[in-house]
């Protein structure tokens, strides 16, 4: 199967990093991938190379995480000398004092209702981080300013990014309110495929991968 349609966007999470597989808020903490983290890249790259996709434009995250894994699915696609625009506007939410900490200790430096908040809410701030809607404040221009324009021009756009960042562009490319994106997770190394509406502006989620490329897990 090709998948060769012009106008197109492919978001992709990163794999399972360091701080994932200890289960911490990572947030701008920069941990490496995991072996079974670049295993889920390559695993995505060959699905993808496998599909038929090609990419004219690559965009990650200034993080360890996110820039291994669009090396590892470049490598697999035979696009390892695809430039990459690489930008902290697509770094993942900062969770401030959160960072570094597991569930338990969290709830017990912060309490647990406060935690939960700061998690799920789109517009609570943790102590010397973002909200959700902090986060999206940068995201989205950047897409605006730099992404979409290569997708309503025809080419194919590969973004390797973080959890919650990547939640914060599904708000405004599948129109989810914010009550709705707290139950939003993107597992990782999982792919989500947009292609350019008849209308030339709007991008629309397809069908093309069934499901994830890996295993959900829990935290960006």
């Amino acid at each position: 199967m090709t998948t060769q349609a012009r106008g197109l966007l492919v978001l992709v999470r990163h794999g399972q990093s360091e701080d994932n597989a200890q289960d911490l808020f990572s947030g701008l903490r920069d941990p490496a991938l995991t072996p079974r983290g670049v295993e889920e890249a390559r695993v995505a790259g060959r699905e993808l190379r496998r599909l038929g996709f090609s990419f004219t434009h690559a965009f990650t995250s200034m993080l360890t995480r996110a820039g291994q894994t669009m090396e590892l699915i470049l490598d697999e696609l035979g696009q390892s000398d695809l430039p990459v625009r690489r930008h902290a506007a697509l770094n993942e939410r900062d969770y401030g004092g959160l960072a570094g900490l597991n569930k338990s200790q969290a709830r017990e430096r912060f309490g647990a209702e406060r935690v939960r908040i700061w998690r799920k809410s789109y517009d609570a701030v943790p102590e010397g981080g973002e909200s959700l809607a902090m986060t999206a404040a940068r995201v989205w221009p950047f897409y605006e300013r730099e992404i979409a324009p290569v997708v309503r021009a025809g080419g194919c756009a590969l973004l390797v990014g973080h959890g919650n960042a990547l939640r914060s562009m599904l708000m405004r490319l599948d129109g989810i309110d914010a009550a709705t994106i707290e139950d939003v997770n993107i597992g990782t190394a999982q792919a989500l495929v947009y292609t350019l509406a008849e209308d030339g502006r709007r991008l629309v989620k397809t069908d093309l991968l069934a499901g994830d490329l890996a295993e959900p897990s829990s935290r960006a």
